[in-house]
C-alpha cells in the first residue's frame, strides 16, 4: 500500500531539471527491474555458463540496477530487495511523487527540461517516457547492457520499439495504440526527436524490431546545453546590427507602428493571435532589413536565429529535412526565425515551389515570428497565408532614412572641410547601410592617404563611388573622367544648360523630399538629357565634365551593340542595363542613339512595329531611372519630336566657329609638352573647319611625329598630321588650304590637288 503521507512530505519542488531527470531515471530503473525479474525466471540458470562474459545474466542485470548508482544522489539509492514495498509498489509511489513534485516545480517557475520539451512538441506521457528510455543510454552504459539483456541479444544495445512497448504497455489494446506513436507523421519521428538507429523506416524488418536513438540535439537540450544543432553550423549566423542604423530605425514612425503591431499580435489583442506572424522584408542592400528584424525581436523579447537560404539549398541534406531541423531549433530556443537571401527561392518559382511549401510549413509549425529577407517584391504561394503574412518594402521612406542617415553619419565621423548632407543625399541615393559602409571606407582611406582619420570630401566621394554595383562593368564601358570646365568650349547658353543639369542633381533632395515634389511625381525624377551635334563636337567630353563636377561614375553604353535583330532581345538588353544602373548611382551615356531612336513612322511591317516598341520601352526605363541618363546623337532631325518632349534637357553641340577652334587648339597641348615657336594656331583655326575631336587627333598624331625626330612639336608636324586627318575623314581640301605651309607636305607621295 502506498504511504500517501510519505509521498506528500517529499512532494516539494525540484531544485533544478537535473534532480528531476535523476528521479525519472530511478523510475526507469524500477520499471526495468520488474522485467528483469520476469526475464530471469524464464531463463535456465545453467544456460549461460558457456556464454559467461559474452551475455548478461539475470543476476548481473539485477546487480546493475542495485549497485550502479553513479547517477543517483546519495540519499536516493534503489531498494529492490529490501524495504517495506515491492518494486511494483515502490514504482507507484515514485510515480506519484514525481507527478506532485513536477506540478510544484512548474507552479514555482522551476525549469524542467523534459517537461519543457514535452510542452514544446505536445508529447503525450507515453511519448515522454519513450524519450526517457532513449536518453538513458546517453547518460550511462549500464542501460545498453540492460536493453541487450531484455532483448536477448548482446549486440542490440539500443531500445527497440518492441522493447519500449513491452516496458510501457499493460494490455494488447494499449500496445496497438502506442505503436502509432512511431509512425513517420507522429511527433517523435516527424520532429526528429527519435531516429531509427542503423535502420531506416523503409526497411523490410518489422517496425517493432527497429532500434531507436535519441537525437543528439535533444540530448543536449535535456541536459541544459544551448548549443545549436551541429548540422546548422554552416547555415546559421548571429545578428550584429549597426548601432547608428538601429537608432534611426528606433526613431522611425513606421518602425514604431510595426513594433506596436507585433506586440499587440502576441498580447492576444488581435483576432489573428493564434496564427504565426510572417514578415517579408524586401529592399536593397543596407536598407535595414536585418536591423529592423533584430530591433523588433529585442523589443519583444524574442531571440533571433538567422539562416542563409542559399546555404540551405547547398546543404548535403535534403531541403525539407534541413528546413525541419532549422524550424525545430527555433522552437527549442523559442526564437524568431530570420531567413536571409530568401529571394533565391522564388527566382525560379517552378523549380523551387516545393521548397517554398517547406518553408511555409516550417513557419506554420515551428516559428511564432518569422522574417523573410529579400531584395525584390514577391507574391507568396497560397500556403503562406495560413500564417499572418505581411510584405514590407524598406527603407520605409526617403525622408525618414536617407537624409537622416547622411546627417547622423556626418556628426558621428570626424570630417575635414565642409560636407553638405543635402548635396550628398541628392547625388547618392543610398540606403542607410550603404551610407554606413561608405563612411567606414572613407575613414580608412583618410587614414591611409594622410595618416589622419578626418574624412575629406575626396575620401568620401571615392568611398561612395565604391558602393556602386560593379556588375554594370559587364554591360557598359566605364569612362574615367579627365575633363573639367576649363577643357570644354561651347557657347554660353550650352554651358549654362550643363550647369543647370548639375544643379538638378545637387538639389534634387531639397526639391523632391523637403519641398514635397516627391509626392506629385510617380516617375520622371531623374535627369534625362539629349546631346546632339556633329561627331567630335564634345558630347562625350561634356558627359565627362558632368561626372567630374558631380563626382559620379560615368558609363558609356553603345546602343549599336544593344540593338538586336531578334524580337525582344533589345528590350532584354536594355532591361539588364537599367537593372544594374539602378544600384550604381552613375551617369549613363547612351552613345550612337541613332541606332535606336530613328524617326518613328507609320507601321508598315512587323519590324516597324517592334522598333516602336523598343523606343517606347527605353522611354519607360528612362523615366523610371532616378539618375542621369544622356543620349548622344549626331542628327537631331532624325529624332521624333514626341520623344524629345519627354526629355528634361536637350543640349546642342554646334560646329565650332573660328574663335572656339582656336581655343580648342590651344587647350589640346599639355603644359609639359615641348612646343615650337613656329606653331601658328590662328592659321590652323581659320583654315581648317574641323571639330574638337579632329583637332585632338591631329595634335596627338603630331606629338608622335615629333617624338620620332626632333622631339619638339612644330608647325611641320601639325600640318602633316592635319593632312592625314582630313584624308581619314574623307574631307576634300586644296593646296591653298595649307597656304605658306604647303611645303611641309609637298614631297608626300600622295600629292594634293
Amino acid at each position: 500500500m502506498i504511504d500517501l503521507a510519505s509521498v506528500l512530505e517529499k512532494s516539494k519542488a525540484y531544485a533544478d531539471f537535473g534532480e528531476h531527470l535523476l528521479d525519472e531515471l530511478k523510475r526507469l530503473d524500477l520499471l526495468i527491474s520488474l522485467f528483469v525479474s520476469d526475464h530471469q525466471r524464464q531463463q535456465q540458470a545453467d544456460s549461460f555458463e558457456e556464454w559467461r562474459g559474452l551475455a548478461l545474466t539475470g543476476e548481473e542485470a539485477h546487480n546493475l540496477l542495485v549497485n550502479c548508482n553513479e547517477l543517483q544522489n546519495a540519499g536516493h539509492t534503489l531498494n529492490l530487495l529490501e524495504g517495506n514495498f515491492s518494486a511494483a509498489e515502490e514504482l507507484k509511489q515514485l510515480e506519484l511523487r514525481i507527478k506532485n513534485r513536477r506540478e510544484e516545480s512548474l507552479k514555482s517557475g522551476v525549469y524542467l527540461s523534459l517537461a519543457h520539451l514535452s510542452q514544446l512538441f505536445h508529447l503525450s506521457p507515453f511519448e515522454e517516457l519513450c524519450i526517457l528510455i532513449c536518453l538513458a543510454p546517453e547518460l550511462h552504459s549500464k542501460y545498453e547492457k540492460l536493453y541487450a539483456y531484455l532483448q536477448d541479444d548482446a549486440t542490440r544495445k539500443k531500445p527497440s520499439i518492441g522493447l519500449i512497448l513491452r516496458l510501457l504497455c499493460r494490455t494488447p489494446e494499449e500496445n496497438l495504440t502506442a505503436r502509432l506513436s512511431f509512425n513517420y507523421e507522429a511527433p517523435l519521428i516527424w520532429y526528429g526527436l527519435l531516429h531509427f538507429s542503423n535502420s531506416s523506416p523503409g526497411e523490410s524488418s518489422p517496425l517493432i524490431s527497429r532500434p531507436l536513438k535519441l537525437d543528439d540535439r535533444i540530448v543536449n537540450f535535456l541536459l541544459g546545453s544551448g548549443s545549436i544543432d551541429a548540422r546548422l553550423e554552416s547555415i546559421i549566423r548571429f545578428l550584429n546590427p549597426g548601432d547608428g542604423l538601429k537608432d534611426q530605425l528606433s526613431a522611425s514612425q513606421a518602425s514604431n507602428r510595426l513594433l506596436d503591431f507585433v506586440q499587440k499580435h502576441f498580447s492576444g489583442a488581435n483576432d489573428s493571435f493564434s496564427r504565426n506572424l510572417v514578415f517579408y522584408l524586401h529592399g536593397l542592400y543596407g536598407a535595414g532589413k536585418h536591423t529592423l528584424a533584430g530591433l523588433i525581436c529585442s523589443k519583444t523579447g524574442f531571440p533571433i536565429l538567422i539562416a542563409d537560404t542559399e546555404k540551405m539549398l547547398e546543404s548535403s541534406l535534403p531541403f525539407d529535412k534541413i528546413a525541419r531541423i532549422l524550424g525545430r531549433e527555433a522552437l527549442l530556443q523559442q526564437a524568431a526565425l530570420c531567413l536571409e537571401n530568401f529571394d533565391s527561392l522564388f527566382k525560379d518559382a517552378e523549380k523551387y515551389n516545393l521548397k517554398l511549401e517547406c518553408i511555409s510549413e516550417m513557419c506554420q509549425v515551428f516559428s511564432r515570428l518569422t522574417f523573410l529577407l529579400g531584395s525584390q517584391p514577391w507574391i507568396p504561394v497560397s500556403s503562406f497565408y495560413k500564417n499572418t503574412f505581411i510584405s514590407l518594402k524598406l527603407p520605409f521612406s526617403d525622408d525618414e532614412f536617407n537624409r537622416n542617415a547622411w546627417r547622423s553619419s556626418l556628426k558621428k565621423y570626424s570630417t575635414a572641410g565642409c560636407l553638405d548632407a543635402e548635396e550628398l543625399a541628392g547625388k547618392f541615393n543610398f540606403t542607410p547601410g550603404q551610407i554606413r559602409d561608405a563612411f567606414n571606407m572613407a575613414k580608412n582611406l583618410a587614414y591611409w592617404n594622410s595618416g589622419n582619420p578626418a574624412i575629406t570630401e575626396g575620401d568620401l566621394y571615392t568611398a561612395c563611388r565604391s558602393q556602386s554595383n560593379n556588375k554594370l562593368n559587364e554591360l557598359a564601358f566605364k569612362i574615367h573622367s579627365k575633363y573639367t570646365w576649363e577643357d570644354i568650349f561651347l557657347p554660353d547658353d550650352q554651358i549654362d544648360l550643363l550647369h543647370e543639369i548639375c544643379k538638378q542633381v545637387k538639389y534634387r533632395h531639397t526639391v523632391f523630399n523637403e519641398w514635397g515634389f516627391n509626392r506629385k511625381l510617380s516617375w520622371g525624377k531623374g535627369v534625362s538629357v539629349l546631346f546632339y551635334g556633329a561627331p567630335g563636337t564634345g558630347k562625350t567630353m561634356a558627359a565627362e565634365v558632368l561626372a567630374d563636377e558631380l563626382d559620379l561614375d560615368l558609363y558609356k553604353i553603345d546602343l549599336a551593340q544593344i540593338v538586336s535583330k531578334y524580337v525582344g532581345e533589345t528590350e532584354k538588353n536594355l532591361k539588364n542595363v537599367f537593372a544594374e544602373a539602378k544600384f550604381s548611382n552613375s551617369i549613363l551615356l547612351f552613345d550612337e542613339a541613332d541606332a535606336l531612336f530613328g524617326k518613328r513612322s507609320e507601321v508598315k511591317d512587323a519590324h516597324d512595329r517592334y522598333a516602336n516598341i523598343e523606343v517606347a520601352y527605353l522611354l519607360q526605363k528612362m523615366e523610371e531611372y532616378d539618375g542621369i541618363a544622356i543620349l548622344a546623337t549626331n542628327m537631331r532631325a532624325n529624332l521624333d519630336e514626341a520623344f524629345i518632349r519627354r526629355l528634361r534637357f536637350a543640349v546642342e553641340f554646334p560646329f565650332p566657329n573660328e574663335e572656339f577652334r582656336e581655343k580648342i587648339w590651344l587647350s589640346m597641348f599639355p603644359a609639359e609638352a615641348p612646343k615650337g615657336n613656329d606653331i601658328d594656331v590662328p592659321f590652323l583655326a581659320r583654315n581648317f573647319k574641323i571639330t574638337g575631336g579632329n583637332i585632338k587627333n591631329i595634335v596627338l598624331t603630331a606629338a608622335f611625329l615629333a617624338a620620332e625626330n626632333c622631339r619638339v612639336i612644330g608647325m611641320e608636324h601639325l600640318i602633316r598630321a592635319t593632312k592625314r586627318e582630313l584624308q581619314k575623314i574623307g574631307k576634300l581640301f586644296v593646296k591653298e588650304d595649307f597656304g605658306p605651309y604647303y611645303g611641309f607636305i609637298a614631297d608626300d607621295r600622295r600629292q594634293i590637288r
